[in-house]
């Protein structure tokens, strides 16, 4: 397992926010034809379909043209690719690691999941964000999707940590080493950390948000898909917002994939709003991003800051200080709003009794099954 050090703030880096998959993927798979030397990949969800058909072919020829292809896949997340796709990738030479196979002994360690979403390649170069390799993202046409979403392009000496980061879960899991990476060189003004969680044992993520909520001054804005936070977490923000910082919540509305988290979770806002929260609900499609800007700091990865997330799952998110990338956010953020619907103090009194009684069952359902206190 990664040695749970912490990562220290890397000075020099270029970073790129690129958003929704009809933006970044393009990207990505250029990267990736351009490769020369290796292209390792992590990712919690992947499935079999148009966006992974492109992957593949792009893997393929990287590895035939002799470059060290490695892919590695949650047990969970990974089971809809399917057999053929996985023998057409091992038998150009792709290395197909899966992260913690589904097996019915072992019980509740099958909750354990790798939810890391990144790519890294010439170990010059490194995306990551909340995007998995699926249609999802961007060539779905179901209701709610292509589902909303960012990744970073990233470069220079924070990228020798994400290396770091993905060798670490490989040594683990298969005892074999892979090639470290080299020191990058300064190539930007964007100062970088890499920030993980890994479940209970680990919660660097959680705890860097919360140490950053506690020292805010003007304003906090937080987008994710699925809000259901500590106890802590929320004890900062209504302490913020009590203290007169601006604290929104940009949060997933009516399309999601899992509607019990998004009626659940309303048992929060009751309290949020009487401290001054203002609280959003993104409408045209599935808010998929985990997104964070307080003050001049933002962090952006896979982490959503839920109760399932921070105990069972492999998480990374990079944190930045550059103040063009943090007021590059902060307008993103600002144009997500004019798609939201607000949750006033008045329009939440004045819900109906059918959707009260939902709330409370599924509050009451994840309070038992996530311990939430």
């Amino acid at each position: 397992m990664h040695d749970r050090r912490r990562f220290k703030w890397r000075a020099g880096n270029a970073v790129q926010l690129i958003v929704d998959g009809e933006q970044f993927f393009p990207v990505m798979l250029e990267a990736i034809r351009h490769a020369s030397h290796s292209v390792l990949m992590e990712f919690y969800l992947v499935s079999s379909g148009q966006v992974m058909d492109r992957f593949i072919i792009e893997m393929i020829a990287a590895a035939r043209r002799g470059l060290m292809v490695r892919l590695m896949i949650d047990g969970f997340g990974g089971r809809k690719l399917s057999e053929p796709d996985r023998l057409r990738l091992e038998a150009a030479g792709v290395v197909i690691l899966v992260y913690n196979p589904l097996k019915w002994s072992k019980l509740t360690q099958n909750f354990a999941r790798d939810h890391r979403k990144l790519m890294i390649v010439d170990q010059s170069r490194a995306f990551i964000g909340g995007t998995g390799l699926t249609d999802e993202y961007w060539l779905s046409e179901h209701p709610g999707c292509p589902w909303h979403e960012v990744m970073l392009s990233l470069r220079g000496p924070v990228v020798c940590d994400l290396i770091a980061l993905y060798n670490a879960l490989w040594q683990r899991c298969t005892a074999t080493r892979l090639p470290p990476g080299a020191q990058g060189a300064e190539v930007g003004t964007a100062l970088m950390k890499v920030c993980t969680t890994e479940g209970l044992y680990q919660q660097g993520i959680k705890l860097s948000f919360l140490s950053q909520v506690n020292q805010s001054r003007e304003r906090i804005w937080l987008a994710t898909a699925y809000f259901m936070p500590s106890r802590s977490l929320r004890r900062a923000l209504r302490r913020a917002a009590l203290r007169g910082v601006e604290v929104r919540l940009i949060l997933a509305g009516p399309y999601t994939d899992q509607p019990w988290v998004f009626h659940a979770s309303k048992r929060y806002y009751q309290r949020l709003l009487s401290a001054g929260v203002r609280i959003f609900e993104y409408q045209p499609r599935f808010l998929h991003a985990k997104v964070g800007v307080v003050d001049d700091w933002s962090s952006i990865g896979s982490c959503n800051l839920d109760h399932w997330n921070l105990r069972w799952n492999l998480e990374a998110n990079v944190e930045i200080r550059e103040p063009q990338f943090v007021d590059q956010v902060t307008a993103m953020l600002d144009a997500d709003l004019q798609h939201c619907s607000e949750v006033t103090e008045k329009a939440w009194h004045a819900r109906p009794w059918h959707r009260k009684i939902r709330e409370y069952i599924w509050s009451l359902i994840s309070q038992i099954v996530l311990r939430i206190r």
